[in-house]
């Protein structure tokens, strides 16, 4: 099979120093590494220290004769199968989203028709500048997807918040699942099972008790973990979203069906439980529709609670799956509330999803999270759905692969 290549264009900051462990992990799995270095990159990593680890000659200069006679930008945009921006500098995003050329990394990336990921990383408050917003939000909108900042302090001022590189690992997993989107993906091999969607519980023929959940985050889950290679199950309550290619959907209405389905699909490698249960059911749903009387007297609606999915699957003594992520959706206290939940419901990692009314409601196109495992609380930055997706696949593909190389 012919070798994978990308493109790796380094931007400066003293995040550089990462991209070598990368370029050393990619090329022990056979990847040839093609390195652009912009001029402030060269302040951090040496350009020596990149050409020997990448076994290549590293391009830093758009106006570089032996390269530009041969059209050297254009050769290097579209002689691989992706482009990686890392770390990807507030700068370089600027350039990128506008159209700038003056140098060979914002020339490659504007001459390019392969897909592009971009692992940014710089100031907290740079990062958040809507500035740098617009610019995110105009490159997603253009199909260059992102992965990260993680939050963490930085390294050159002491600050903490969103901004960190993310780690050599998570990339590594993000690269594989767009270099092999098949059966050789990250989660080759790997039975991932999702729940997404709400449940809904009859009243009556008419009426139902439901939450408000559009199916879109737990669907864009399922679609990341097909293209990173995994045999997926999807159990999907009531939603309008079409399934995603190569997932074997299972369709169910009540939280009872949805458990039953569930169990059925076991055993799995991963369980990510991200459907919105109803909490309660009607004890008894009505047969017929229920009318008002006309005099004032209300309905007596008994109310019994629904079998706890999450809890049930994770405290199962046998047959449990290696990895449980669940999925908690708060309005007030995120973090503490869903960290409670963590530790009641026996998850290895909850995705605390925040939905007060100042960020938004549930069933958007953007979600702010937070990744909640048993060594503290790693809060991410505003997303698309398909970036916490794709976010969230890469980070239990590093996982997995960082488990697999210890046995």
């Amino acid at each position: 099979m012919e070798a994978k290549r990308i493109v790796l264009i380094m931007g400066g900051g003293i995040a550089a120093y990462k991209c070598l462990d990368l370029i050393r992990r990619l090329r022990e799995r056979g990847v040839d590494v093609r390195v652009v270095m912009t001029r402030a990159a060269q302040q951090f990593v040496t350009p020596l220290s990149v050409s020997a680890l990448s076994n290549d000659r590293v391009f830093t200069d758009l106006f570089d004769l032996d390269d530009e006679r041969e059209i050297g930008h254009i050769r290097l945009s579209r002689l691989c199968d992706l482009i990686v921006v890392a770390p990807a500098t507030a700068d370089l995003i600027a350039k990128a989203a506008n159209g700038h050329a003056d140098d060979l990394a914002s020339a490659v990336l504007l001459a390019s028709d392969k897909q592009i990921l971009m692992a940014p990383a710089m100031n907290p408050k740079m990062w958040l500048n809507p500035a740098t917003q617009r610019n995110v939000r105009q490159l997603e909108a253009d199909g260059i997807s992102f992965i990260g900042p993680a939050v963490g302090e930085m390294a050159e001022s002491g600050e903490a918040g969103p901004g960190r590189l993310v780690e050599p690992a998570e990339l590594l997993a993000a690269i594989e699942a767009r270099l092999h989107p098949s059966s050789s993906g990250s989660l080759a091999g790997r039975h991932v099972l999702i729940t997404s969607g709400p449940t809904h519980e009859p009243i009556d023929p008419v009426r139902y008790i439901a939450n408000r959940s559009s199916g879109k985050q737990g669907h864009a889950i399922a679609a990341a973990a097909i293209a990173a290679g995994a045999r997926v199950t999807l159990v999907s309550g009531p939603v309008t979203l079409g399934a995603p290619a190569g997932a074997t959907t299972v369709q169910v209405q009540t939280a009872e069906e949805m458990l039953n389905a569930v169990r059925a699909a076991l055993p799995a490698d991963v369980a990510i439980f991200c459907a919105a249960v109803a909490d309660w059911r009607a004890a008894s749903p009505a047969d017929e529709k229920i009318k008002k009387t006309g005099d004032g007297e209300k309905p007596q609606l008994e109310l019994v609670e629904n079998p706890d999915i999450l809890k049930t699957i994770a405290h199962m003594k046998t047959g449990r799956p290696n990895l449980i992520v669940g999925f908690a959706a708060e309005t007030e206290n995120v973090i503490a509330f869903a960290t409670r939940k963590r530790r009641n419901k026996g998850a290895d990692w909850t995705v605390a999803n925040d939905v007060s009314t100042h960020t938004g409601v549930m069933g958007g196109d953007r979600n702010r999270v937070h990744l909640i495992t048993e060594t503290g609380v790693d809060s991410w930055p505003e997303m698309s759905k398909r970036e916490v997706a794709e976010t969230l696949i890469a980070r239990i593909s590093a996982l997995l692969h960082d488990k697999a190389r210890r046995v």
